[in-house]
């Protein structure tokens, strides 16, 4: 069984308005992630994969190199954010993930990022 990820995610997903369009069926929403690292040595972000569904179950998929421009280097027991968006067709998703990510040692592991909701407020009730 591999080893668990020494990394805790967190996720914040919030609805923007100002950069919708809903009658264009354009929803955008941003997300904060903050990625702590709870293991005993630093941790290297090296890429990251998105699996992005909407309502329709439409899916988008993203992988690239690193988070907003950045390969962050996570010392034990701190922590990196970073705020990023998604825009789907409805007014309602998901979003779900993983970071490919190494250790000081040069240990690759996967983080996973649970499933979070994307949601304009109306659209849920």
């Amino acid at each position: 069984m591999p080893e668990s990820a020494p990394v805790e995610i967190k996720v914040e997903s919030q609805f923007l308005p100002d950069q919708s369009e809903p009658a264009q069926q354009r929803f955008a929403f941003a997300y904060t992630i903050t990625i702590r690292n709870t293991g005993e040595e630093a941790v290297r972000l090296l890429n990251r994969h998105w699996i992005i569904t909407d309502g329709d179950n439409q899916v988008q998929e993203v992988q690239g190199e690193g988070v907003i421009g950045k390969q962050p280097l996570i010392p034990p027991g701190e922590s990196f954010s970073y705020t990023s968006g998604a825009v789907i067709d409805t007014a309602v998703g998901t979003m779900e993930g993983s970071y490919e990510m190494i250790s000081a040692s040069g240990r690759p592991f996967i983080a996973p990022i649970g499933i979070f909701s994307l949601a304009r407020p109306s659209a849920l009730h």
